[in-house]
């Protein structure tokens, strides 16, 4: 019984380009109660991998949390495959914006502790008491009402380079981050004022919506399907877009333009930009936002350093990473002390 990748990620994506079929980006997520997340995690990855799809699947008791690559000609398969587990049939499917062959190049289901990581410890917190959810034209109406809070439930690299007008951004690394700092931040409204809340999907917004009601809050309410269903509802029912800027995501696109603004800036010049790029030096690998200009100026790297260092033959470049440890430099995304213009 196979339940790993056989092919690379640089062999599937030849494969994806020779074949050119379409292939359609999509997420989905659905808090319930699994007993056996392994097993249910096999069954997925046996299921779909012989469906040809690819993507990046967390699996908890606590529920299943899905970005996926689909083939296009087996979406109607994939379908029915979800349909027929209980917790899942006719669960909401957010369809990218922007398509791309080559959004996921594995396939990779992971047992976690928690679909979202929440740093809750909480035993009488009920994920499934959740706020309500409202559609993207009461959204809009909500926004404008003077009794509403606006909060963006993601990271502040993701807020960065766009964001709902008049949205309150936490300066966070994390979801978890925030849960506490929002409770904090707006503990004198709890009872006076709508907490109306976005993501990128919805799913952070779910879990904080019942965290919300948990701590107090009277009248919380989410984006349904978040800022991927949004931008297709206003697409569809020709509505207002009040979304600034680029929505971020997690795959290989990085981003999806929801409006011609550009509300951020390159982290080495300054000038406006919006795209994210990954340091080329895998040593550091450092997310940060950097312009076309700059990107030929340092070889797609974030500092001085890291340039010498991508010059260097491929053999020393692995002796100068052994034993170093990144990923709290990689963490600090867009405000790592070695770019110039952090946010």
């Amino acid at each position: 019984m196979q339940l790993y990748n056989t092919l690379s990620a640089k062999e599937r994506a030849i494969l994806l380009e020779q074949a050119a079929d379409e292939r359609l980006t999509l997420s989905f997520y659905q808090y319930a109660h699994i007993g056996n997340p392994e097993l249910f995690r096999n069954h997925l990855f046996i299921a779909w991998d012989a469906l040809d799809v690819l993507g990046r699947i967390y699996v908890a008791k606590e529920g299943i949390n899905a970005q996926l690559s689909v083939p296009g000609n087996k979406f109607n398969e994939f379908k029915a495959f979800l349909d027929g587990i209980y917790f899942l049939e006719n669960c909401r499917l957010n369809i990218a914006i922007e398509q791309d062959l080559k959004s996921f190049l594995k396939l990779k289901v992971k047992v976690r502790h928690k679909i979202v990581a929440d740093g809750l410890n909480d035993t009488n917190f009920d994920v499934t008491n959740k706020g309500v959810h409202v559609d993207a034209n009461t959204f809009n109406d909500l926004i404008e009402d003077p009794d509403t809070i606006l909060v963006d439930m993601r990271n502040h690299y993701e807020s960065e380079i766009g964001h709902f007008k008049n949205a309150i951004t936490p300066d966070v690394d994390t979801f978890r981050d925030s849960l506490d700092i929002i409770e904090q931040d707006l503990k004198d409204h709890k009872k006076d004022k709508k907490l109306v809340m976005y993501c990128t999907g919805g799913i952070r917004c779910e879990k904080a919506s019942a965290y919300y009601k948990h701590k107090g809050f009277k009248n919380v309410f989410q984006l349904e399907g978040g800022i991927i269903e949004y931008t297709r509802q206003v697409k569809d029912q020709g509505l207002e877009n009040k979304f600034l800027g680029k929505n971020f995501v997690f795959d290989h696109r990085r981003s999806e333009r929801i409006s011609n603004d550009v509300i951020s800036n390159c982290h080495q010049c300054g000038n406006p930009f919006d795209s994210h790029t990954n340091c080329a030096n895998e040593g550091c690998h450092l997310l940060f936002i950097q312009c076309d200009d700059c990107a030929e100026k340092m070889e797609h790297t974030c500092s001085d350093e890291c340039h010498q260092i991508i010059q260097l033959p491929l053999a020393q470049q692995k002796e100068l990473r052994k034993g170093t440890h990144a990923s709290n430099k990689i963490f600090k995304k867009g405000r790592s002390q070695k770019l110039q213009f952090k946010k």
